[in-house]
This record gives C-alpha cells, sequence and structure tokens, in this order.
C-alpha cells in the first residue's frame, strides 16, 4: 500500500470525508486528487472536521511556551512540525514534499539565481528570507538543546507550513491582526494542485473546511483548487513552480522606469502615493504607469490636472503612449540579456535553471502581446 493510501484510511478514520475524490500519484508532478467518478458543480467533494486541523490549538504546550507569544503562527507551525518526534502524524507527514521536492522555491537556490529572478520576485524572495530569519532565531534560542534542530530542518518545516496552510480564523487566532496569521494546516485538501480559475470553493466554519465543486469535472480529471489570483512570480517564491497561461500574470516595470525619473520627479509622484510599483498585465500597463509616464513627458501643470482629474489626458496620451512602448521595448532587452545570463551559469541544479528561463520567457510574451498592441493602435513602428 503507498503512502497516500494510508493516508486516506488515516484520514477517513479522523473524520475527513471524501465524495467522488481519491488521491493518486501523477506521473512528474507528485499526488493530486482524481475525480472517481463524475462530479457535478457545487458537489461537497471533500470535508474535513476541525478536530483534524493542526492549528495554533493543537500546537504542544512546550513548544507554544517557549517561544515568543509574539512569533507568527507559520513560524509555530513550523516549530512544532520540525520538533516533533513522535508516530501521531507519521503517515500525514509521509504524503508531505520531501526536502529535495522544494528545488523549485528560490529560497533554497544559490545567489546567483536568486539575482537573476524578476524584481517582483526579488522583493518578495527578500521579505520571506527575513521571515525565515526571524523565526528561526527565536526557535533556536529558545531550543539550543536541541542539538539534532538544524536551520536545515527547519528551513523545511517551515516551507511545508508556507505551502500547504489555508487560510482559517477560530477564536485565538481572530485575536491576532495579521492575516498572515489566519492558517492551519489540513489533511488531504493539502494535495489540491492548483488552477488559475474555477477548480474548487473552499469555505470554512465552526465544525471545520467543505470543498465544493465549481464546475463538472469527468471520471479520472484531477480536481483543483485556486490558491489565490497570484501572478508567476508569486507563485515561483511561494510555491516553487510557474505556471502556463496563467490568467493573472503580470510583471514589474519598475527596473526600466524608476532610472528616468529625476529625483525631484520622484518626490511628486511619492506625495501623490503612486511611485514605484509599475504593472504590466497581458492587456495592457496599469494606471500607476501612466502617471508616471505622463510626468515623464508632460509640463507639471499639465500632468497634475491629470492626476487631480481635471484633464482627461488625450491631448498627452500619444506622447505617453510612445514612451511606454519605449519602456517595453527597453524591458525586453533586459529580458532576452538575463535569459542569456541564466542559460550561461552551471550553479544550482538544472530545474532551477530552466524554471527561471521559463519565467523570464514568460515576461517576455507579456511584453510582445503589449508591444503589438500598442504598435496597432497607435501605428508606432
Amino acid at each position: 500500500m503507498e503512502h497516500h493510501e494510508e493516508l486516506l484510511t488515516w484520514a477517513t478514520d479522523q473524520g475527513v470525508r471524501l465524495n467522488g475524490i481519491t488521491p493518486k500519484r501523477i506521473p512528474g508532478r507528485g499526488i493530486g486528487l482524481i475525480a472517481t467518478r463524475a462530479i457535478k458543480p457545487d458537489e461537497a467533494v471533500l470535508e474535513v472536521s476541525t478536530a483534524c486541523l493542526r492549528c495554533i490549538d493543537t500546537i504542544r504546550k512546550p513548544v507554544i511556551r517557549h517561544l515568543p507569544k509574539t512569533m507568527s503562527v507559520h513560524g509555530l507551525l513550523a516549530a512544532d512540525l520540525a520538533l516533533d518526534a513522535s508516530s501521531k502524524y507519521a503517515l500525514w507527514n509521509a504524503v508531505c514534499p520531501t526536502p529535495d521536492d522544494f528545488f523549485g522555491m528560490p529560497l533554497v537556490w544559490p545567489r546567483e539565481l536568486c539575482a537573476l529572478l524578476p524584481l517582483a520576485a526579488r522583493e518578495m524572495l527578500s521579505k520571506q528570507e527575513i521571515k525565515l530569519a526571524r523565526d528561526w532565531a527565536a526557535v533556536s534560542a529558545a531550543f539550543p538543546q536541541q542539538d539534532q534542530l538544524e536551520k536545515t530542518q527547519y528551513r523545511y518545516a517551515w516551507m511545508l507550513v508556507n505551502t500547504r496552510t489555508f487560510y482559517y480564523i477560530n477564536t485565538k487566532l481572530s485575536k491576532r491582526k495579521s492575516k498572515d496569521d489566519h492558517m492551519c494546516l489540513q489533511p488531504v485538501a493539502d494535495l489540491f494542485n492548483h488552477t488559475d480559475e474555477g477548480g474548487c470553493n473552499v469555505a470554512f466554519d465552526h465544525e471545520g473546511f467543505t470543498i465544493k465543486s465549481l464546475r463538472p469535472y469527468a471520471k479520472g480529471e484531477e480536481v483543483k483548487i485556486c490558491y489565490g489570483r497570484h501572478s508567476s512570480d508569486f507563485l515561483l517564491v511561494e510555491y516553487g513552480f510557474v505556471m502556463d497561461d496563467n490568467r493573472w500574470d503580470e510583471a514589474l516595470l519598475d527596473d526600466v522606469l524608476l532610472p528616468r525619473l529625476s529625483d525631484r520627479q520622484k518626490d511628486k509622484l511619492e506625495e501623490v502615493g503612486f511611485l514605484g510599483k509599475y504593472v504590466l498585465d497581458k492587456e495592457t500597463v496599469c494606471y500607476r504607469t501612466q502617471i508616471a509616464a505622463r510626468l515623464l513627458c508632460c509640463g507639471f501643470r499639465e500632468w497634475k490636472r491629470f492626476v487631480d482629474g481635471v484633464d482627461d489626458g488625450e491631448c498627452s496620451q500619444k506622447a505617453a503612449d510612445h514612451l511606454i512602448l519605449e519602456l517595453l521595448r527597453e524591458q525586453k532587452q533586459k529580458a532576452e540579456k538575463t535569459i542569456s545570463e541564466v542559460e550561461a551559469l552551471s550553479v544550482g541544479e538544472p530545474e532551477q535553471r530552466e524554471m527561471l528561463v521559463k519565467r523570464w520567457k514568460q515576461i517576455q510574451d507579456l511584453l510582445d502581446a503589449n508591444i503589438t498592441r500598442l504598435i496597432k493602435e497607435t501605428k508606432y513602428i
């Protein structure tokens, strides 16, 4: 019997109810949940009782007592996982990804590869590293006698929590203001893979979680949930994968736009709340980009009227579009250069370099789509 089959038996005994789905190993993709029959929309395919959850209420007292009261739930759950030597969750733990399975997360990449991540991914990774370092500092200080607990072991547990928790809130968690602290682990449900649309709806109440299908599924089809409307940069840093044709994908243009701004222009943009975070998606650049672009090609008074909504910007639209087209072409050149740099490296795993190249090619596709659109709309060459 495989580990996921043993998990199913254990979870059912614990109060997990599956309806029309079952765990199955998918070649090259780990374990997913597969429809065992035709499933109709709005069917409850999985129910997980509150008693099955691992959350702030289940963290062992010796663990939580020695750690700071201000420590994140993420850090607490990771400590509980890393320090647990019992067999209570052995069958659940057996189907979790191994440390080697997290090769896709930049958190374990060589620094040379991390330096070549897109800007948005680099910024997310930096925040992630700060969180991990803060949590590890608290755990290593609280349990110095645990010689067997190394940073790599804690990092592994921390990544498990990072990639497999669900949004959840109860009496204790409601007292924590940060939504990042509103989380729990739940068996079987953590086997759902991601889709960028549809899939299933996830809801919870005091009795537990109920996951319902949002569309029909055919027998043998993989049943998925949406982790959120996330860009591929987010999916790469937080979950260790990128997906093709992500409808929510976007990229930052700060690398090419900010260097064109003078200090005075940056001050003006900051005053009105439009400095940085210039986003490109599949269809257009964001309004923030339009604001910054007009500051570069208009007089200040004209720009201020546009910001205040007094001027619709029609007179400056052509100049703004021309500048944005230049920015997109410059960003495309940067993407091409970065891909060449990655392909010339030998550090890290081949799969890591391939994933990084794939991400930059996705950004190239976003740029190409918008360059083509602008040329068509404005007749620029």
